[in-house]
């Protein structure tokens, strides 16, 4: 018992990560395309909806600043 050998962390460590590859659904080309699109049109409009924000927002401090 006492020449029993651990497994090697490292190799168990990339055994177990390639098991757990095989089980994911992996979304196809035409899905990936999709969601990428989707990502970036969300991206562009909070991008447009934020700088309306900070626009609004700097020339109401703008304002607050020459009205005193």
């Amino acid at each position: 018992m006492a020449n029993e050998k651990k497994p090697n962390a490292i190799s168990r460590y990339f055994r177990e990560t390639i098991g757990e590859l095989r089980k994911v659904n992996w979304p196809t080309r035409r899905e990936a395309f999709q969601l990428t699109a989707i990502v970036i049109v969300v991206m562009v409009v909070m991008g447009v909806y934020l700088s309306i924000v900070d626009g609004l927002g700097a020339a109401l401090i703008k304002l607050a600043i020459s009205a005193s």
